[in-house]
């Protein structure tokens, strides 16, 4: 079993070395600042074993979408310097627990849920990153505002006294086409571009589509499967 265990973590190790080998590659490709791109290793569905891995590997930011799996995890990992991200709908009675546990929130796109987490992140915790996401795709099935209406929203948010509006996110339907993948990610990165909010985070890009992602600014890609392997 130990023999096992220590092959899993040299895989982890090996697969991390690999994603932060493939971002610095699409750095350079597309004319980025080398390190300008932040790895947001996605644990949801992982079991905590495997988030030690990561960590032990050098990763420090992980994010989560289903708030008891994450809060479980961050009790059993209460130890390590994490930085977690919530990156699942905020649900308006889960805001408190998502308020105290999380540095970053990257799913705003109610007023209503920015002013509770607003309301309810501990004093002695430093003001909550948060990231408003970004409908690129308009389709139904999928959480985050249209573009119209980003500069009201962004507005309302960024003077709320408790969070840090920090920029956009978004989760475009997926394709296979390279110059379709950037387009959508283009629509967002002027978005920000125009905001008359100051924003320095993009939170965008997947397994399936970091590249395109990266070459139209992202600063921070969400990767799962491609960190961890195939999920529970």
């Amino acid at each position: 079993m130990r023999g096992r265990h220590m092959m899993d973590k040299l895989e982890l190790a090996q697969r991390l070395a690999h994603v932060q080998e493939s971002i610095r590659e699409f750095e350079a490709r597309h004319h980025r600042v080398p390190g300008s791109v932040a790895l947001l290793a996605v644990s949801k569905r992982q079991p905590v074993s495997a988030i030690e891995g990561v960590f032990a590997a050098g990763q420090r930011a992980f994010g989560e979408n289903y708030l008891q799996e994450a809060l479980a995890k961050i009790t059993a990992l209460a130890t390590y310097p994490i930085e977690w991200h919530f990156i699942g709908p905020v649900q308006g009675n889960k805001t408190a627990d998502v308020a105290a546990n999380f540095s970053w929130v990257h799913t705003i796109d109610r007023l209503r849920i920015a002013e509770r987490l607003s309301h309810q992140r501990p004093d002695h915790l430093p003001p909550l990153n948060v990231l408003i996401q970004i409908n690129v795709s308009g389709e139904d099935s999928k959480h985050g505002i249209g573009v119209d209406a980003l500069p009201a929203l962004a507005a309302e948010v960024a003077a709320l006294p408790r969070l840090k509006l920090r920029g956009l996110m978004t989760l475009p339907a997926p394709n296979p086409d390279f110059g379709a993948q950037r387009a959508a990610f283009a629509v967002v990165r002027e978005l920000a571009s125009a905001s008359r909010v100051p924003m320095d985070s993009l939170s965008m890009g997947t397994s399936d589509d970091f590249e395109a992602a990266i070459a139209e600014g992202s600063t921070m890609v969400r990767l799962g499967t491609v960190v961890f392997g195939a999920r529970s």
